[in-house]
Order: structure tokens, then sequence, then C-alpha cells
């Protein structure tokens, strides 16, 4: 077979296990076009001089038509002031304010450094706004994209979600890259929501910029209305500009070169207050496929009120009890950097579930004696090499995770890694230079398995998904430490089949845990991290198992396909 061909056969291997592949269609596309107000606009008197004004700035260079923007905005504020439900002004006000954002980039003008006088047919004002809290909120170090003038489109937007309220909504994207990144576990770039609103006193105008994770109301004169936000589309810009997806493929062949992207990330601004949620994707996919659901959960203003989303990201050509170990140093990490953050919550899919499980396991030297018959004390391994495997293979439960929602998760492996397509893609997966001492100084001292498959080098991600592989049929022997819930979302293909049931990839058999507080069956074949029943049901744990909420108000859970652990030893 040549190497075409193998790698052809890789891509299928992968794709199986990954679920994502986004090569054949982009996952988010997004089109400048023209800005146009909405054609549905009362023809109100007291608005038609708004409207001149905007017609007025289309024509003008940048300075002039600030002006005239600005005027609109302040004869749509002036009616919301008196009538703060009117939409035709508040559509108004939204679309000046947004031209006004364009018109300061355009301009290069810093109102939040340097008050600006402006010229309008009715005047001077000045315009304003309050001085950034630090480097980071500094509006001059980002582009600032009114969401009205971008298109989007792809595989994760067929549909355009935002909230409508007063503020133009905006992306704000970093113009240069965060040195420090890693250390603020922050995206190397930052693709943030803003909404700006602009509030008049006379002939001062003030700029303001509002983080939509922070406030979802603003105050014009004595009134409080909703902010308006759109969410979806700094992800779709992220997506855009930086591609994670394309990392898939290279990272499971590759892992090697790709180990500086193992990393532990927030997205959004760190908030004590709220729960942080933690992703963590599977085999060949990136955080990039959880976008579907993020972006879905983040629609639901309490589920934004109430929890904080961050994502682990690993090279998935690493086996995954190493993967495991870079998670566990990365949550280290957050304890320092962030003190007193609430528990947290694990969603796994796939082999992220496998890794997840390992969060809520008490292995201690189980493992390794396993694998050596000895104690670690009494091991004959040194230096790096018993480091490396010791925080591999001794480990405990971790703390701060409170619960754990699985995905298409293979707790018991998946034929398919055994099979033909899962050799010929374990063989192609490059051993990182770091692992082959390590192999060396533990093979010769190994209790012998004749029930595995033998190795002549260290085992990968696609060897660490065998149902016979030791270190999966070792974990499966150890209990979910108890205290800490879980739950489980399983595909069928919707051939109504449980528990005889697949999802294409990973077996009812091995995806299904006693114990756990809830199962759902539904509609998908392994990537169903991204299907609607998978995230509506997401989103009803995250609402039903808060770390404080009034018992009355919880939703009850769905009874379509939900099971509970007794209900499905009924079943089989």
């Amino acid at each position: 077979m040549s190497l075409k061909q193998n790698v052809t056969q890789l891509g299928v291997a992968v794709l199986l296990f990954g679920g994502l592949c986004g090569c054949a269609t982009h996952l988010a596309t997004v089109k400048t076009r023209p800005a146009r107000l909405p054609s549905n606009l009362t023809n109100e008197e007291a608005l038609e001089p708004a409207k001149k004004y905007l017609a007025a700035a289309e024509h003008e260079q940048s300075l002039p038509a600030l002006g005239h923007d600005l005027l609109a905005a302040k004869v749509s504020y002036g009616v919301l002031e008196r009538r703060p439900r009117d939409e035709s002004a508040r559509d108004i006000y939204n679309f000046a304010v947004a031209r006004t954002v364009q018109d300061i980039e355009r301009a290069n003008l810093q109102p939040w450094r340097h008050p600006t006088s402006v010229a309008t047919d009715n005047g001077n004002y000045l315009l304003t706004s309050a001085k950034p809290v630090d480097v980071e909120h500094d509006p001059s170090r980002y582009d600032l994209l009114p969401t009205d003038t971008l298109q989007i489109r792809g595989r994760f937007f067929k549909t355009r979600t935002a909230t409508g309220g007063i503020g133009a909504p905006l992306v704000a994207v970093g113009r240069t890259e965060d040195p420090q990144f890693r250390q603020h576990y922050k995206l190397r770039r930052i693709y943030a929501p803003v909404t700006a609103v602009i509030k008049f006193d006379g002939r001062r105008a003030e700029l303001d910029f509002v983080d939509p994770f922070l406030s979802e109301h603003t105050t014009l004169s004595n009134h409080t209305l909703p902010l308006a936000v759109d969410l979806s589309a700094s992800t779709a810009m992220l997506l855009v500009q930086e591609r994670p997806e394309r990392l898939g493929l290279s990272r499971v062949i590759n892992p090697e070169a790709y180990a500086d992207t193992a990393r532990l990330c927030q997205l959004q601004q760190f908030d004590r207050a709220r729960t942080p949620v933690i992703f963590v994707h599977g085999l060949q996919a990136t955080a990039a496929s959880w976008a579907p659901m993020i972006d879905s959960l983040r629609q639901d203003p309490w589920i934004r009120a109430h929890y904080q989303f961050w994502f682990f990201s690993y090279p998935s050509g690493y086996p995954y009890p190493y993967s495991a170990m870079l998670l566990r140093r990365d949550l280290d990490g957050i304890k320092r950097a962030f003190p007193g953050q609430k528990r947290i919550i694990l969603i796994g899919h796939s082999m992220g579930g496998m890794i997840s499980r390992l969060m809520v396991t008490d292995a201690r030297d189980t493992i390794w004696r396993d694998f050596f018959g000895t104690p670690p004390a009494r091991t004959p391994l040194a230096g790096e090499t018993r480091q490396l495997l010791g925080e591999s293979l001794v480990f405990n439960h971790r703390p701060e995770v409170k619960r754990v929602i699985f995905i298409s998760t293979p707790h018991r492996g998946s034929k398919l890694a055994s099979g033909w397509i899962g050799r010929i893609g374990a063989s192609l997966v490059r051993t990182p230079r770091l692992f082959e001492p390590v192999y060396a100084a533990m093979k010769p001292i190994l209790v012998a398995d004749t029930a595995a498959r033998q190795l002549n080098r260290m085992a990968n991600s696609v060897d660490t998904l065998e149902p016979n592989d030791r270190f999966v049929e070792a974990v499966n022997k150890i209990p979910i430490t108890p205290g800490i819930p879980y739950h489980s979302i399983i595909g069928d293909r919707g051939r109504g089949d449980t528990p005889n049931s697949s999802d294409g990839v990973v077996p009812y058999w091995s995806s299904h845990l006693d114990g756990a507080q809830s199962e759902l069956i539904v509609n998908s074949d392994h990537g169903a991290q991204s299907n609607p029943d998978a995230i509506r049901e997401v989103e009803r744990i995250l609402k039903t198992y808060p770390e404080s909420r009034n018992h009355e108000t919880q939703p009850k859970p769905r009874k379509s396909g939900l099971t509970s652990t007794t209900q499905s030893k009924k079943r089989l």
C-alpha cells in the first residue's frame, strides 16, 4: 500500500473517531457588506431628521460623517427617552451608533484618551469615553467591527442568532497577539463580543463599550433596557481567522510538532462568581468542534449569568493518559492564577470523555502496580521517566471537579481501533521523541500481558482506544469517585435499537455507565456534541444542577430518551 493510500486510510480512521473535519465545508465564513437600515421603519415625523442625517453621512468623509451620525443618534436617543419601547427609534439609534464607531475608527480618534469636539450642523458636540481600566480594555488595541456589516455563513452558522435591544453589537478583534496568553490562560488573540452605546447630556456624547457577559442591560435616562447582543459573530470571526480545525489531523499524525498547542484556555474574562465549564474534545478534533454547543448555550441569559466557558485542547495523537496529565497540570495552573474559583464542570466528547473520567477517578498506584507488578518506590525507574510515568499512571480525582458530562465516550474502547483501519492509523502516528527513552526503560519491567497486543513502541491515542488496551481495562476496574455525579449522552443514529445500538464508532456497551444521574439517547452519529438534542440536554443539566438554585424553579428532566440508572437496568 502506498504512503498516499495509508494517509487516506488514516484520514478515514480519525474522521470516524473525531467526528469533525471541516475540510470539505468551511465551519464559518465571514464577509463584509454595507450596513442597511431596517426597511420596516415607521414614517414618524420625529425620526425624519435622523434618517436624513444618516443618508447624508453615507456620502461624507469620516469627520463630516461622524457629525451626521452623531446627530442621528442624538435625535433617536431623544425619542427613546420619551418612548423607550419605540422599535423604529431603537433601530435608528443602534444603526447610528454602529456608524459612529466606524467613523471614529476611520478618523483614528481616541475619545477614551482625548475628548473630541465634533462639528455638526447643530453646533459642536463633545465626544467622550471612559478611560480604560487597564491595557486589555483599551479600545485602541482592537479592530471594532459592527456585526451589522458581517455576513456569516458556514457549517456551524446556518442560522444567525442575536438578542434585540439597545446598542450596536460589535466584534472586538485584537490587533496584536498577547505575548503572555499562556500565563493568562487566554486566546492568543482576542475575539470578543462588545456592545457600544452613546448617552447624551446636552452637547456631551459619552461612548461606552459594554461587555455583554458582565451586563445585559443599559440605562437611557431613567429607563433600564435590554442590551443588544450578538455572541455568534465573535465566534465566527475566530474560526475564520484562526482556522483551528486545520490542526486536527496534523496533531494526530505528529503530536510532538504541536506540543505547544496543548493548553487550557478561557473563552471570556474570568469571573469568580461564575462556574467554569471546561470542554474537552476527542481524537482528531480541536476546540472548534464545540462551537455549535457553546454558541447555543450562550444564547440563554441564565446560563450566561451563571457559567463561564473554557476549553482544553491537546495534540490528540498523544496516548490519552498523557493528555490527562497535561490537563491536570493546567488545572493546577488555573488554581494558582485564579484563586477562589468555583468548582468546575467537565464536558468531554469521545476520547475527551475518557480524559475527563480520569479527573474523577482515584487510581492511586493501582494502574502502576498492574503495569509493573511493584509499587512505585520499588520499581527500577529514574529521572524524567519516573516523573512522566508517575504523573500519567498514579493519580487521584480532582477535588475541584463537581460534575462530568460524557458525550459519545468509549469508556471500554472501540473495536474500530483494533481493526485494520485503527491499525493503519496507529502505525502512522509518529512517536514523540520524549516517549522513546521512556518506553525503552519501562518495556523490560512491564508485567507480561498475553491478552494485549505487543508493541515495539509507546502506545499512542489510537492504541489506547482499543478495548483490550491495558490502561483502558485497568481504568474500568476502578469506579468513579463517589459523590461526583456524571451524565451520559449517547448516539444511536436514530435506529432506536439500544442496548444493541452504536453511534457508528462507539457501541452502547462501551459508552454506557451504571450510576449515571441521567442517560440520554439521541439520534446522532459519533459527532453528538453538535446534535441539537444533545445540546439541549447539556443545557438542561447545567440549569438543573447549579451550585445554588431554588428547587422550585429547576427544569424538569426530559422524558424522551432520558433514563435513570434504574430505568436503564430495566431496559437491559
